[in-house]
């Protein structure tokens, strides 16, 4: 059975809205705790009650008294080393009790966690993030050709069938996560080089912001509404996004061991890859918002327009990083 584009949109962004179901996200909420740092009057992340009470937290660095919160007991000033530390260690309490495949993914990369000012207030292991719930971000990169009738190609990657995460899936040409040091438009270009061969001078001469798309995830949740997994990590994402236009006798090649290969694919092929569920969610995500910049799923084609585009710029309930100045 064919999915629908607002059908993929929502198994991506399925963390259900308070506005609409108020008590299926109040119960389900009832299954974390907030992740906070003394001082600062935010929420950073949710870690689930079944992580919280299955690993030790010292007292020291820890307050878990209360049922809502998971509270790191640094002053205003703490140092970022400093923070970044004792999550480390608590980190390896988790991995201890259990959940051994955060030292199995190990990247050693880091996310940075933003305060309310959008200043970095501490760092998590790349392979650990999720357990914290905090706001990832990721930037993700579509190549496309476009012939003398405005008819436009997509250069569409296949992921690698020995990558550790989503092998063999279909993929934009590049994509990367964005982790501690890197602005957007520095990863991107990484990438791009890193994953399609493309050369750097052709990349930063032509290609192109396009916005970004945010959504919150529930990761190993049922689909089902009421059987949701209390034990779901989740993951509220940012993903900045960028299109570069290559002239035809340019083809992306694949530079190392994330990319199988890539393949040049009208829209109706990739319509139709994309409803056959193919593409990695999030890549899936982003090709629908290309294909609505770019005209091609309207108002006139597509019923749930509106919901689509709403629910690809999902408003997260976190601080989140300001970029502005390095798009």
């Amino acid at each position: 059975m064919s999915t629908s584009l607002l059908d993929i949109v929502a198994q991506l962004d399925n963390f259900p809205y308070y506005e609409k179901e108020p008590i299926r996200s109040n119960a389900l909420l009832k299954e974390y705790r907030a992740l906070k740092i003394q001082g600062i009057n935010e929420i950073l992340g949710y870690i689930s009650n079944t992580i919280v009470e299955g690993t030790p937290w010292p007292e020291e660095h820890w307050d878990t008294g209360s049922p809502d919160a998971v509270v790191l007991k640094t002053p205003p000033r703490t140092p970022i080393s400093a923070r970044t530390k004792i999550i480390e260690n608590a980190i390896h309490r988790i991995a201890q009790a259990g959940n051994d495949g955060i030292l199995k993914n190990w990247r050693n990369e880091r996310f940075p966690v933003y305060g309310p000012d959008a200043e970095v207030v501490m760092e998590i292991e790349r392979s650990a993030s999720a357990h914290f719930g905090i706001v990832t971000s990721g930037v993700q990169m579509l190549c496309y050709v476009e012939d003398a009738n405005g008819l436009i190609r997509l250069w569409i990657a296949k992921r690698s069938e020995k990558k550790q995460t989503y092998p063999g899936m279909l993929d934009c040409t590049a994509a990367g996560a964005l982790t501690v040091g890197d602005s957007p438009r520095s990863a991107v270009v990484r990438e791009a080089t890193e994953e399609a061969s493309l050369d750097k001078t052709i990349i930063k001469r032509d290609i192109r912001s396009a916005g970004c798309i945010s959504y919150f995830h529930m990761k190993g949740s049922s689909s089902v509404v009421g059987q949701e997994n209390p034990t779901s990590l989740l993951l509220p994402e940012v993903e900045y996004l960028y299109e570069l236009k290559l002239d035809e006798g340019v083809v992306p090649q694949p530079n190392d061991s994330e990319v199988e290969d890539f393949r040049l694919w009208t829209v109706d092929e990739v319509l139709e890859a994309l409803r056959n569920c193919r593409f990695k969610l999030n890549s899936a995500v982003v090709i629908i918002d290309f294909f609505i910049r770019h005209g091609i799923v309207t108002p006139q084609t597509e019923p749930n327009y509106i919901e689509i585009i709403a629910r690809l710029h999902r408003r997260l309930p976190f601080p989140t990083a300001q970029h502005c100045s390095s798009l």
